[in-house]
């Protein structure tokens, strides 16, 4: 359904499945977001918990929801969001479902800078959020040099980022091993994704890296998919491919970066939010509003489970993520194989 608005002059496609998608994942995202917070040693019904959101209700109540339990329901909604973006952004890039930040080395940089840091003391006073974030750019960086070649292809990227994941991952082991007991243990920690303890100094850098990567995500939406035609078509079409491809890759890396050192590289939402989204809307491409609404929700529900699971224990959210995600990942592996893509 095509639109055209004076004011602002902007035209488009109105596609009423993926708004209708997207509404109804903002929707369960929601209801998700406000049922977590009614769990801790004093429970809240979920009516009393929406009415503490928008300061009405018992004083309580507010106290309890918006200075206790709002910070982590948020780094879960805004972490599942910036992983589901980056992911969609990877994919439409790259053309293959297979590619997100956890398969291409941007996570698995950021926790080797992050382990480094704790184990070895390098940048001490940095904190994890900025060493996760300058691993993240670092790892990009160097997927993005070692697949150059005159241009840079999604598939090489991918083959790349393989590479590089799995020397991070290498080194992520041998700083553990390394490590003492202690040190060792609050990698651990980061490394599996966890929302327990998130507070504003977590939540704050996320929101502004938001604010601004996400519009740009957004504006890149339309030249992605103008990439899906192929190189030569792109550039008949006065499209600049290597601009773009190195402008998606630093949104991407950004929303990874920020969102891993939030709460640590949490497992398989960017590689599984953006096909879930993709096969809700039925579009030829992963739809960025709604893949960062299914990562956020993924994350959500992920944290519900890992609370509530087992009495009086709570779980890192990357473990759940890890088991929803992998059976996702099985499949799109057999589909590849199927589509004789897969190797």
């Amino acid at each position: 359904m095509p639109f055209r608005l004076a004011v602002p002059p902007v035209s488009g496609v109105l596609r009423p499945r993926q708004v209708a998608v997207s509404a109804g994942l903002a929707a369960a995202a929601f209801a998700v977001f406000c049922w977590g917070m009614t769990i801790g040693d004093l429970p809240i019904a979920v009516g009393d918990v929406v009415r503490a959101l928008f300061g009405h209700g018992d004083p309580g109540n507010q106290l309890i929801v918006r200075e206790l339990r709002l910070p982590r329901a948020l780094a879960g909604l805004l972490v599942g969001g910036a992983f589901g973006v980056a992911g969609a952004l990877f994919q439409t890039l790259t053309r293959n479902p297979l590619a997100s930040p956890d398969m291409i080395g941007i996570t698995q940089g950021a926790g080797a800078a992050v382990v480094a840091g704790l184990v070895l003391g390098i940048g001490g006073g940095l904190g994890t959020q900025l060493l996760g974030l300058l691993g993240g750019f670092g790892a990009a960086a160097l997927v993005y040099l070692l697949a150059w070649r005159r241009g840079a292809t999604g598939y090489r990227i991918i083959l790349v980022g393989l590479g590089v994941a799995w020397i991070c991952t290498s080194v992520t082991d041998f700083l553990m091993a390394r490590g003492a007991r202690q040190e060792a243990q609050s990698a651990l920690g980061w490394l599996l994704g966890n929302l327990n303890g998130r507070d504003w100094p977590q939540i704050i850098p996320l929101l502004w890296a938001l604010a601004v990567l996400l519009p740009a995500a957004l504006l890149l939406g339309r030249q992605l998919r103008d990439l899906q035609l192929g190189d030569d078509v792109a550039r008949g079409l006065g499209i600049r491919v290597q601009w773009v491809r190195v402008a998606t890759l630093l949104t991407g890396v950004g929303l990874a970066a920020f969102g891993a050192a939030a709460a640590g590289p949490v497992a398989f939402v960017a590689l599984a939010a953006p096909q879930i989204a993709q096969r809700l809307a039925r579009t030829a491409w992963p739809p960025l509003i709604a893949s960062g609404l299914a990562g956020a929700l993924m994350v959500l529900v992920s944290d519900l489970i890992a609370r509530t699971l087992i009495h009086d224990t709570e779980l890192p959210v990357g473990v759940v993520t890890g088991v929803l995600g992998a059976p996702v990942l099985l499949w799109l592996l057999v589909r590849a194989n199927r589509a004789g893509s897969g190797g």
